[in-house]
Formats: structure tokens, C-alpha cells, sequence
């Protein structure tokens, strides 16, 4: 009996959905199969031969680094407490650093070589680490390429850190050497770029030795055997179609050593300042200070910040302040006050320092005395005759005042300040960053600065 239109209508779709059904798992599984399979090139894992890369390498080099940048980070901050960030806006100019420029503590005088170990060993460090974040960065790089590129909620977390991570790195290594040469590249003032730069990767190294540092460790326990491709132990690193190697991962690991200690070799001295500085050969050219007494590093010339004949001539005054009372000085009455000497170097954030130099001149409590201001001598605002810039004028906290070895110079090792190294005047402070130390002083005010 033939079926009526509507049987017939109702019996179609019964007939056709099984192998409907059927094509749209195969569909789908062709689809997810096209998806999951890395396009040509660097996403897929055969693409990367070199039969270095395994998990071990990996570890070392990041164990390396975890130490490094540990070190790195900690000078980092004494660094920026040496500058009493606090004592702002006049100290620190920093826009909008919020928590992030929390105060550690007041920066001491003594030792007075304190922040020039801290600088050395931040700097010296900083660039000795260059060949061994290179060569991490090398062992990893077939993980940048993975495919797909995020596989779950925490495998994003970690890709974002990982790309902070290294842009981070990129950037705080770059801007810093950059600045150890004294190119002044930026487009905007250094302090402030590398202070947020060092929180961001920071940040971003805390998240990844978090997810990483259980992985780099078991690494450590399976030794130099790598494992097989594709398996969890590889963590992607291992390459399924290795070339013949050419050198050991211990060869490897002596290559990045050698590189290290070059790099030590050329830069160490101009932290250790004195004769070792010849052998500084990546230290800045150009700045040769000369001979003689003042023939020490300096960084900027009196030419370079525009200060002019007119400024450090005859006409030339210090004006002192402080508790409602003002002194006006002029040279000669500044040699006829008392002088006293201290022996104190010159470290500056760029990584250099000098060795000790004899300063003769005023104490700063002698000049405080003058307006009035006793034992409990207040911070003081020291500015410059330097028409603006970074660093034009500096805040100076009490103990820095108050110590016996501050002075506003005017002879170095026996003779005359250069106009170079801040004639007629500059303070000196024991275990001040060099630029605290200002050139060319023009006026103090002790007490609050306003």
C-alpha cells in the first residue's frame, strides 16, 4: 500500500539523520585535525634540529638566571632607595608610581663605598648575564611557537607572562646598557623607563618560575639524557629529527661561561675605577678626564648642561638659607671658613665609579650654622646653577646633612675644582649616587624644601 505525501514526509527525515549523524563526528574531527595540525615552519616541532635543546639545558640556564636576576632585582632596589625617593618631588619625578615606590628605608653615609658595590655589582652583573639570557632564550624558542598557541586557561596565563617575560627582559638589558654607555636614547628619562620596565618583568619572572621552576628542577634530577620527542619530559624542547651534534651541552654551557667572563673582563673596571679602568673596554670612549688632580671620570661636562662663563665667574654667589634667615657667600669668603677634607669616591647609576678622591672644602653643618641651624641640622635643598635637566637640584636627607665628611668642595687632591668636575663648588656626600653629589651649586636651603 503506497504511503500517503505526509507518511512520506514524516519517514524522510528518519532516513536521512543516521548518516547525517554520522558525517557531521567525521566532520568535525577533520576540522579539529586541521586546527591542532601546526602550519609550516616554526610551530611545527621537526622544524627545530639542533640536538642541544633538551630540558636539562633549559634548567641550568634558567636556574642561572634565577639567581642572577634575584641579585639584579634586590640591587635594584637598594639602588633606588640610595636616591630617597621619598624626599620627592625634588628627589623622584616618577609619575603615578603608586605603591610601587614604597619606601625602604633611609639611605645610610657609611660605609661610604655602599652604593658604589651596589652599583658595580648591579651593572657588572646586569651585562655579564647578557650571554646566558641569550642563550636560555635560544633553548626555549621552539615553546614560543607552539601550536596551538594557548591551550587552556592556565597555558594562557603563562604564554602572557612569558611574552612580558621576555619583552621585559629585552627591554630592561637594552635600555641599561644603553644607559652604561651614557647614549642617551630614551624618549623620556631613563629612571622612570627602567623603574617601570623592572616592575613589569619583574612581575611577569614571578608567574614563570612559579609555573616553571618544579618542571626545571626534575629536569635536573634526569640528568644530560634527553628524552624522547614528544613526550611529557621533553616539554616540546626536544627535537623529533635532530642534526649531528658539533659540541656537548657541557661545551655549550663553557661557550656561555667564556662569553660571561669576557664580558667581566671588559667592564669590571670601570666599577673598580682607578687603573683597572684601562681595562674597561666597554666602558664609554670619548670621555678621557685627562691628567692631574682632576683627572678623574666625569659624566657630563659644564658645556654639555649649558652652564656658562658668566654663571661660574666673578660674579659667581652661594646663597644659604634656613630657618627665616639668608647668607649670601661669595667665593672668597667661602675658602676664608674653615676647611676640612674627606677622601670619598664618585659612584654613579651607570655602573662607574673613581677611586677615592681627597675633597677639601665648607662641612654643610658649617654652612647650616650660618643661618642659624644647630646640631639637628634639617634636610637640605642644594641646587645648581644648571639650567634645568635631571638632577639640577637634589634633596639631601639629615644624616647625609649631618655627617662630618659632607662638604660643599672646592679643591680636589689639592687643587682648584675643574670646571668640568663642578667649579667654583659641588657637594660631596659619602655613599651618594654621583649625581646627589651636584656640580656647580648655586644655593642651599636647609629645612623643609618647599
Amino acid at each position: 500500500m503506497e504511503a500517503s505525501d505526509g507518511e512520506r514526509d514524516r519517514a524522510e527525515p528518519s532516513s536521512r539523520g543516521p548518516a547525517e549523524a554520522e558525517k557531521r563526528p567525521a566532520a568535525l574531527a577533520r576540522l579539529r585535525a586541521v586546527v591542532s595540525e601546526p602550519p609550516p615552519g616554526p610551530a611545527r616541532p621537526e622544524f627545530w634540529r639542533s640536538p642541544l635543546r633538551g630540558p636539562w639545558l633549559t634548567a641550568v640556564l634558567g636556574l642561572v638566571l634565577l639567581v642572577g636576576v634575584t641579585v639584579l632585582f634586590v640591587t635594584g632596589l637598594l639602588s633606588y632607595a640610595a636616591y630617597n625617593p621619598d624626599l620627592s618631588p625634588v628627589n623622584d619625578q616618577t609619575p603615578d608610581k603608586g605603591w610601587l615606590g614604597f619606601y625602604l628605608f633611609s639611605w645610610p653615609t657609611s660605609p661610604y663605598w655602599l652604593y658604589r658595590v651596589n652599583q658595580g655589582v648591579h651593572v657588572v652583573l646586569g651585562v655579564v648575564l647578557v650571554p646566558v639570557l641569550l642563550a636560555k632564550l635560544w633553548s626555549v624558542i621552539p615553546k614560543l611557537f607552539q601550536w596551538p598557541p594557548v591551550r587552556s586557561v592556565s597555558d594562557g596565563i603563562e604564554r602572557l607572562s612569558l611574552l612580558l617575560l621576555v619583552g621585559g627582559a629585552g627591554f630592561e638589558f637594552a635600555t641599561g646598557i644603553v644607559n652604561v654607555q651614557l647614549h642617551y636614547i630614551f624618549p623620556g628619562s631613563f629612571y622612570v623607563l627602567h623603574f617601570y620596565g623592572a616592575w613589569v618583568f619583574i612581575g611577569a619572572f614571578v608567574v614563570h618560575v612559579v609555573f616553571r621552576l618544579p618542571r626545571a628542577l626534575r629536569a635536573l634530577t634526569y640528568g644530560r639524557e634527553l628524552p624522547e620527542a614528544g613526550t611529557e619530559e621533553a616539554a616540546g624542547l626536544v627535537s623529533p629529527r635532530p642534526a649531528p651534534p658539533t659540541i656537548s651541552r657541557r661545551g655549550a654551557l663553557g661557550m656561555v661561561g667564556l662569553g660571561s667572563l669576557a664580558l667581566f673582563v671588559v667592564t669590571a673596571g670601570q666599577s673598580m675605577g682607578g687603573w683597572w679602568r684601562r681595562t674597561a673596554l666597554l666602558a664609554p670612549h670619548g670621555r678621557d678626564p685627562g691628567s692631574g688632580p682632576n683627572g678623574f671620570q666625569i659624566n657630563k661636562t659644564a658645556a654639555s648642561v649649558g652652564i656658562r662663563p658668566s654663571d661660574i665667574g666673578p660674579a659667581w654667589r652661594l646663597t644659604v638659607r634656613g630657618a627665616g634667615r639668608q647668607v649670601v657667600l661669595t667665593r672668597e669668603e667661602l675658602l676664608a671658613m674653615e676647611q676640612n677634607e674627606a677622601a670619598l669616591p664618585i659612584a654613579c647609576v651607570e655602573g662607574w665609579s673613581t677611586s677615592d678622591q681627597l675633597w677639601s672644602g665648607v662641612r654643610l653643618t658649617d654652612l647650616a650654622a650660618l643661618v642659624g641651624q644647630g646640631t639637628d641640622t634639617p634636610r637640605a635643598l642644594v641646587e645648581s646653577v644648571q639650567r634645568g635637566g635631571s638632577f639640577s637640584s637634589v634633596v639631601l636627607r639629615d644624616n647625609q646633612v649631618r655627617d662630618h665628611r659632607s662638604l660643599l668642595a672646592v679643591r680636589v687632591n689639592g687643587a682648584v675644582l675643574s670646571q668640568d668636575h663642578g667649579y667654583p663648588a659641588r657637594v660631596i656626600v659619602p655613599g651618594a649616587p654621583g649625581v646627589h653629589n651636584t656640580k656647580w651649586v648655586g644655593r642651599i636651603t636647609f629645612g623643609e624644601p618647599t
